[in-house]
């Protein structure tokens, strides 16, 4: 590739001048049909253009060329995760942590390994990848859970901190005192994020599962009761919506649909937790990813050698 034209492409992107420097990647491609060119046009095509099933051609077209550097690996492996392909993902990404580890690999080799049931290796690649309180430690606490490691699960919560710089949040660590049932610890969390967190069914309704758990009924009543008069509330202020091109009456339909069946759930919720119902756990794996150009100058990535 020359290493010119994938300056000058780089030094575009830097400007902000986006039209000129894919056309300079695409160039230096025709130039050369080599590692650096595949990799970068396919990292331009996927986090500039939205552009994944071109990208991911390029990606595992560089990939074939068997590269010394792992960026390609990196790449295209986090496509492949994005696009749920999970075995696929974790042989590219094993590839990539061998050539070089890195936090972003580990990650996303996890989060294939979770969604193939393999929950002992993701546990342990989240694990790798993580700080303190942040997602991956949060995910990779969610797998002891699952694998029944409850003290250990325990005692790694307990260490979470709101101070941690990339702390998860209070509703997650809430969800995994309650998926530990621990309910005074998780009703502890769920009460520091109440006026700060939007509010869904998903995890309010398991908020009002722990007060119950705890015999704070008339408080789970009132949260309950609450929800349902807000949620009436954003019915009433949809109906008198004034619909557009960009808001039709289809879609304006449709949110007054899901505004209703998110009422009808807390309306519900009480009942079906006297009935032995316990609101189920939301968890998503999430996807890491970085700066993948060879030459990047502000990363002070150096181009490719082969």
């Amino acid at each position: 590739m020359s290493t010119s034209t994938n300056r000058k492409a780089i030094e575009c992107l830097e400007h902000n001048e986006y039209d000129a420097a894919l056309a300079l990647f695409q160039e230096a491609l025709n130039e050369s049909r080599d590692v650096q060119s595949l990799n970068n046009l396919a990292w331009v095509y996927y986090h500039e253009e939205g552009d994944i099933e071109g990208a991911l051609n390029l990606a595992k077209e560089a990939v074939e060329l068997h590269p010394t550097s792992h960026f390609p690996y990196s790449l295209l492996g986090e496509m492949l995760v994005q696009k749920e392909r999970w075995e696929e993902a974790s042989a590219v990404l094993a590839d990539s942590i061998a050539i070089e580890p890195s936090r972003e690999a580990y990650n996303n080799l996890a989060a294939a390994k979770y969604h193939l049931g393999e929950w002992s290796e993701a546990a342990d690649l989240f694990l790798k990848s993580a700080s303190p309180s942040d997602y991956a430690m949060y995910s990779h606490i969610y797998c002891l859970i699952r694998l029944g490691k409850s003290n250990e699960a325990k005692h790694k919560l307990d260490a979470f901190s709101e101070q941690d710089e990339d702390f998860v949040g209070e509703v997650h660590a809430a969800e995994l005192y309650l998926e530990l049932q621990c309910f005074a610890e998780a009703v502890r969390w769920y009460e520091k994020s109440w006026n700060t967190y939007y509010k869904t069914p998903d995890w309010v309704c398991r908020y009002i599962y722990a007060l119950v758990q705890t015999n704070a009924v008339e408080d789970a009543l009132k949260i309950a009761e609450a929800c349902i008069n807000s949620k009436q509330e954003d019915i009433q202020e949809e109906q008198a919506e004034v619909c557009s091109e960009d808001w039709t009456e289809s879609d304006k339909a449709s949110y007054l649909i899901q505004l209703e069946k998110e009422k009808q759930q807390y309306a519900q919720i009480m009942n079906r937790i006297s009935t032995g119902f316990v609101p189920p756990m939301k968890f998503t794996t999430s996807l890491s990813s970085r700066c993948y150009l060879f030459g990047c100058s502000r990363h002070n990535y150096p181009e490719y050698a082969g």
